[in-house]
């Protein structure tokens, strides 16, 4: 009679009797949030800060779109964008009401 012979042996510790020889299932490291990773948000704000002064439709409806395709990309700051966005177009357009002549 001949002896089974054993499989070869990895680097790993060697598995338990009576279960197989399989790997751990691979976990991945957590993601780390960058600030590169919030693009969207911050060109957002930029485009809020912008409608105040010049243009407030174009650069409020801008930044209120990139705030909401930011949010739906995880960007935690994607809503407050849009609202900023939203709130900026507003003001702008009342301080042209008011500042400029008819």
């Amino acid at each position: 009679m001949t002896a089974p012979q054993d499989p070869p042996q990895g680097d790993g510790p060697p598995a338990p009797e009576g279960q197989g020889s399989q790997p751990p299932p691979y976990t991945q490291p957590p993601h780390e949030r960058r600030a590169g990773d919030q693009v969207l948000s911050i060109i957002g704000f930029v485009c809020a800060a912008v409608a105040v002064l010049f243009v407030p439709v174009l650069f409020g409806l801008a930044g209120i779109v990139l705030g909401i395709v930011g949010h739906t990309r995880g960007e935690p700051l994607g809503k407050w964008t849009a609202v900023a966005a939203g709130t900026g177009m507003i003001i702008g357009t009342v301080l042209s009401i008011l500042l400029v002549p008819a």
